[in-house]
């Protein structure tokens, strides 16, 4: 075996498990606040990359149709936690469920009727040409886009620990019943959440929009987030980062390695057999919360 291949092959998936973790946040951030698995985050993610290429497209500066683009993202977080989830407070997991569904075809066929569904090219300036560190070549967009991630994930870090609204979002999503004996306003938390969400789904759009081109298929990323949070746990920050990173390496070392053996083509399924097992041994995944039922 080729150990400087395998290695190139090993940092190769890291990078690309980047790709997955940005996701993966979005829907962290939402779970651990309500309990709400969002699958419209995929949706979201899209309607951001096309919003964001329509506008630089139509001759708007590239920093301005960034800002605009921001608001808009925050502001229909706002609206998704405002006029769908709040009247569902109190109803099952399975109806928020098909609720945030719903949100997502709503998300993706206003995207097409305002911006249109041809594919678009998305440049952000950054070269993905090679790398070569001693000997082993690195994509420069997926150093980019993990130095993006890491910044992502320090500032989410620095704003749980350090704001009076995060240490709030902290306490919610430890006991809701204690927050709000103590007077916190958990409608202004559920809307910081969502709004949260939509810019994380901002930076995973463009970024994804970058590598792939803004196509409807960018909607599917939610299918790449899923692994990720089997294994990360869906309610931890570090699980989603940990389980982007292992879903990355082990696809495709897994398809360098295993998938001569299979004919090739197991990259694509690899993940999802790996967290059904992880589902076998631990079903809230590496750093997710066991959860007890107190009777």
């Amino acid at each position: 075996m080729d150990w400087q291949f395998a290695l190139e092959v090993l940092i190769g998936g890291l990078l690309s498990g980047v790709m997955y973790s940005l996701v993966a946040i979005g829907f962290v951030l939402v779970y651990k606040s309500s309990g709400v698995l969002n699958f419209a985050q995929g949706a979201m993610v899209l309607f951001a990359a096309l919003t964001f290429v329509s506008l630089v497209e139509r001759g708007v500066p590239f920093a301005l149709s960034l800002a605009i683009t921001l608001a808009i993202m925050i502001a229909i977080g706002f609206a998704i936690e405002h006029a769908v989830l709040r009247p569902l407070v109190s109803q099952s997991p399975m109806t928020l469920f098909m609720a945030t569904l719903g949100v997502s075809y709503v998300l993706e066929g206003s995207a097409q009727l305002i911006w249109g569904a041809e594919v678009h090219n998305l440049d952000l300036g950054i070269s993905d040409e090679p790398l070569t560190l001693s000997g082993i070549d690195v994509s420069t967009f997926d150093l980019f886009a993990a130095a993006i991630a890491a910044a992502m994930v320090v500032g989410l870090i620095l704003f749980f620990n350090w704001t009076r609204i995060g240490l709030a979002f902290r306490a919610a999503a430890n006991d809701e019943l204690a927050a709000l004996a103590v007077g916190l306003r958990l409608e202004r938390i559920g809307g910081v959440v969502w709004a949260a969400a939509g810019v994380v789904a901002l930076i995973a759009g463009l970024l994804w929009g970058a590598r792939t081109g803004v196509q409807f298929s960018l909607s599917l990323t939610v299918l790449k987030a899923l692994p990720v949070l089997i294994l990360g746990g869906f309610d931890s920050i570090a699980g989603a980062i940990v389980g982007g990173l292992l879903v990355g390496a082990t696809e495709k070392l897994a398809e360098v390695f295993i998938g001569p053996m299979f004919g090739g083509g197991i990259e694509s399924w690899f993940a999802y057999a790996a967290a059904m097992l992880l589902l076998l041994i631990r079903p809230s995944g590496l750093f997710g919360q066991k959860l007890i039922d107190r009777v």
